[in-house]
């Protein structure tokens, strides 16, 4: 009986540990060539890991995204962004990394790259180009412009909003 009892309870906990890929339109992994050449669809949200070689579109992220073009297209992902291009539809919370880097939502964290763009910024920019249509926090760049509430709309070097 009590070994009947350990079983059963050392099953639930393996299974609330694991993800769960077969019960949520989540999944853990996304390997890509390019969309639609992935092993997942891109309506397919993805939790930890997403590799993208040349190109890659899925809904949202939780976790770490590397490739060349990373895109996500709903909801809010959490991640860290590697690539050439990362272009999130929604709402990013993280670490955007690359040439070019643009958020259409929100965009919560840091955003580091050559051109960075994003609708909303709660956080920081560091680039040549740096866009926000508002912003609450700061700009490093040769161009900064903060369409609305920043210290001056464009300003050289630097511009914050707080």
């Amino acid at each position: 009986m009590r070994s009947t009892l350990s079983a059963v309870i050392l099953v639930l906990l393996v299974l609330a540990i694991l993800p769960a890929d077969g019960l949520t339109e989540e999944k853990a992994v996304q390997l890509s060539l390019f969309t639609p050449l992935q092993i997942r669809p891109e309506d397919t949200s993805i939790k930890y890991f997403r590799f993208n070689l040349i190109y890659g579109r899925n809904t949202s992220l939780v976790g770490l995204d590397l490739g060349l073009v990373n895109h996500l297209t709903a909801g809010e992902s959490q991640c860290l962004q590697v690539g050439f291009a990362n272009w999130v539809e929604a709402d990013l919370k993280g670490l955007q990394y690359g040439v070019i880097n643009a958020t259409r939502g929100t965009f919560t964290g840091w955003q580091w790259g050559f051109v960075n763009y994003s609708g909303h910024t709660k956080g920081f920019m560091l680039g040549f180009v740096n866009y926000s249509e508002s912003m609450y926090g700061l700009q490093i760049g040769l161009i900064n412009v903060i369409k609305e509430g920043g210290m001056l709309p464009f300003f050289p070097i630097f511009n914050f909003s707080f």
